[in-house]
């Protein structure tokens, strides 16, 4: 069925933010998963009433923000998170001098939890709520430099096994979305620095109360939900936070 749009003036938008807006709906409402082909531009312009340009110029602001995924001769796909996608989207710690490079994750424990008032806070849930506590230690060219906490809500991850995590072949991105449909969209990261405590001193091998960054992020599915909540705590010693692709 053609769906009719409210015109651009009504809403102050392009047309082609309009159909951006229809398509996001379609992902949050499920009806295209991650790894999925969208349908064809033809069927897609039917659907929507407009012209092959203006769908497309929608498209390729998915495209541009990794919503969307194009496979030359084989369609338009919704991305999944390969290892690739979450080493150059999501992954920001490189040496100072080099490349990016893919980490070592050592898993350490998981745990149930209960969200703490700033836990809460920031996963929009209610104080008390049921969380899984995962914390891993990564390292770089032989050396532990990151560990992380990443707290979960049992609501988006019943069930989650030590076995799931500890053996899964890829990011724990790509096990929330295989085992537990949930994807990630988008993330946000606060940073601060602190000192490091007993327990992550002693997982990084430093001593406590060195100096070390702290990065606060929240995950985001396409529903705009905070599915995940890590804390990390990196070394900067011969590392630093980076957001491009590469180094400079």
């Amino acid at each position: 069925m053609q769906q009719v749009f409210r015109s651009d003036v009504a809403l102050g938008l392009p047309l082609y933010r309009e159909v951006k807006h229809k398509l996001m709906e379609s992902l949050r409402d499920g009806e295209w998963k991650a790894g999925d082909m969208i349908p064809a531009e033809k069927r897609l312009c039917e659907r929507y009433g407009v012209s092959v340009g203006t769908l497309r110029k929608a498209v390729d602001e998915l495209t541009a923000e990794n919503i969307l995924i194009r496979h030359q001769g084989r369609g338009t796909f919704v991305a999944s998170h390969s290892q690739d996608r979450y080493m150059f989207g999501f992954f920001h710690i490189c040496p100072k001098t080099g490349q990016k490079e893919y980490p070592k994750v050592e898993f350490i424990s998981l745990d149930k939890d209960k969200a703490d008032l700033d836990s809460a806070r920031r996963l929009g849930v209610g104080k008390g709520s049921k969380l899984h506590r995962i914390v891993n230690r990564l390292s770089l060219s032989g050396r532990a430099v990151i560990v992380d906490h990443i707290l979960l809500p049992d609501r988006f991850f019943p069930g989650l096994t030590e076995q799931q995590v500890r053996e899964r072949r890829t990011t724990l991105y790509q096990l929330y979305q295989d085992s537990f449909g949930v994807a990630v969209l988008r993330t946000e990261e606060r940073l601060d620095a602190e000192g490091a405590s007993a327990e992550v001193a002693e997982l990084l091998a430093i001593a406590p109360g060195t100096p070390v960054l702290h990065i606060v992020r929240r995950a985001f599915s396409f529903r705009d939900e905070v599915v995940e909540l890590r804390h990390s705590w990196v070394v900067t010693t011969d590392h630093e936070y980076f957001s491009g692709d590469e180094t400079v």
